[in-house]
């Protein structure tokens, strides 16, 4: 395990830029992500270790980290305070939360202009890569649905959007429709069959946009990345209990997490299968998160946000497969590949997906109406 000698970064002297007790003994890369810089960071406390998380926000990707920071800090805040006044038991492990720097800051920023935060360690709890039961499917959807609804009367103001347009769809199609007109690699001809699947879908883009706009569906702050691993699941009661990686937390749809729950935890298949008969939309994990979900989300969804739940499965697993193609036709500029057609591999495994959640939508209907 490298500590954090071996880092670019000087951690200990960001460490102590930050109102943590103790001595600094080490730090060593934390996690599983590979957008931001992550360390635990190990503090002596009166001869007791105690561990921290200290980040780094990617400003590369996220161009705006201030504002970035201001959500997290309001999100964190209003969270904790929420969960005290509901006498939640371990309130301070239901929610991130941020150390103030030394003079009271919800951040740092270095010389370089790194963006630096520090959080409390949630300690005997841990996130998943890889889904293994239904019951993590229910733990996770059941705390991302408890995630949104702490955050219905967060009072100051619309959140800052991190990542603008993240989630539009019909963007998402516009910006297809460009990289296929362009064609710069000249890979649309070898790409027909994908490329008619997504036109035959057009319309799919607009709907929970249209819903939105006639006001049927409200935006709601949404964390948009519900990857099972962004949930910690706790070591001995496996209750999911604490939403992290706050960073696309924004206005949105509550749609987008659900949809996103499903593309990423129903099928057993690697994002990049290249056999596609190992894709398969496994009904159990879908009811799972369902029920998980309504659980706890049904206290504030209306009757269109619902209706739609099946649908948003649809939705962002058709949107993951266009942006792997328009980045393919574009010649792979934005997702990381390791060989010639992996992004191509990537949109053909969530266009698979696509349709096997079509061919079960009827069953999904009926089961989100039954609860």
């Amino acid at each position: 395990m490298s500590s954090a000698k071996d880092s670019k970064y000087n951690i200990p002297a960001i460490a102590a830029q930050f109102a943590v007790y103790g001595d600094f003994v080490d730090a060593f890369p934390y996690g599983s992500g590979h957008i931001n810089d992550t360390f635990c960071a190990v503090f002596d406390q009166g001869a007791t270790r105690v561990r921290y998380i200290i980040q780094r926000v990617n400003s590369y990707i996220f161009k705006n980290p201030q504002g970035l920071m201001e959500n997290v800090a309001r999100i964190c805040r209003h969270s904790f305070d929420k969960l005290k006044a509901n006498k939640a038991p371990d309130a301070s492990r239901r929610t991130l939360t941020l150390i103030p720097t030394k003079t009271g800051a919800d951040w740092y920023v270095d010389a370089e202009g790194n963006y630096w935060r520090c959080y409390i360690f949630i300690e005997r709890a841990r996130g998943y890569d890889v889904i293994e039961t239904t019951e993590q499917a229910f733990q996770a959807a059941r705390a991302f649905g408890n995630f949104q609804k702490l955050l219905v009367d967060i009072p100051g103001g619309r959140l800052v959007e991190t990542i603008p347009d993240f989630h539009n769809t019909r963007k998402r199609f516009e910006t297809f429709q460009k990289s296929l007109a362009a064609d710069v690699k000249n890979r649309a001809a070898g790409v027909k069959k994908e490329i008619d699947f997504i036109l035959a879908r057009e319309k799919d883009c607009s709907v929970v946009l249209d819903a939105m706009a006639k006001g049927e569906i409200p935006e709601r702050i949404a964390h948009q990345d519900t990857k099972l691993n962004n949930v910690l699941i706790d070591d001995y009661t496996l209750e999911g209990i604490c939403v992290i990686d706050l960073d696309t937390s924004m206005p949105g749809s509550a749609l987008y997490d659900f949809g996103d729950m499903v593309r990423t935890s129903t099928s057993p298949a690697k994002e990049d299968e290249v056999d596609l008969s190992k894709v398969a939309m496994q009904f159990k994990f879908f009811e799972a998160l369902a029920k998980g979900y309504i659980s706890s989300a049904g206290d504030f969804l209306n009757a269109k946000e619902r209706e739609l739940l099946p649908f948003s499965g649809k939705l962002l697993t058709l949107e993951c497969g266009m942006r792997f193609l328009t980045d393919y036709l574009d010649g792979d500029l934005y997702f990381k590949t390791t060989r010639p057609e992996h992004n191509l591999d990537r949109c053909r495994t969530q266009f698979r997906l696509v349709e096997c959640i079509e061919e079960q939508m009827d069953a999904m209907n009926a089961l989100v109406a039954s609860l």
